[in-house]
């Protein structure tokens, strides 16, 4: 295995096995942002496994998938998941610094 398979396994090995966050199914690929932010913030508020605050923690594994997929992220996906981390900053009552 060479090791851009290795890495490229490791990342889609954590996605899939992680128990940081039991997340819906396909919660990624949601059309809404509100809904995948509400997701996140219901995942990472029931969760035990975390180590860290419901918000690092659910920003986290949004922010994971989206540099997990990279360029293969079409421009409208990258905006709903982008809009989804504001929505997610909204609903935890954090507000972006402008």
């Amino acid at each position: 295995m060479t090791r851009k398979t290795s890495r490229r396994r490791w990342s889609a090995k954590v996605t899939e096995t992680s128990h940081a966050l039991a997340l819906e199914e396909n919660v990624f690929t949601w059309r809404s942002p509100k809904r995948i932010a509400a997701s996140l913030k219901r995942s990472a508020e029931k969760s035990d496994q975390r180590k860290s605050s419901p918000f690092r923690s659910a920003m986290s594994m949004l922010n994971f998938y989206v540099n997990r997929a990279g360029r293969n992220l079409s421009p409208a996906r990258r905006r709903t998941l982008e809009a989804a981390k504001s929505e997610l900053r909204r609903l935890f009552g954090r507000h972006a610094l402008h």
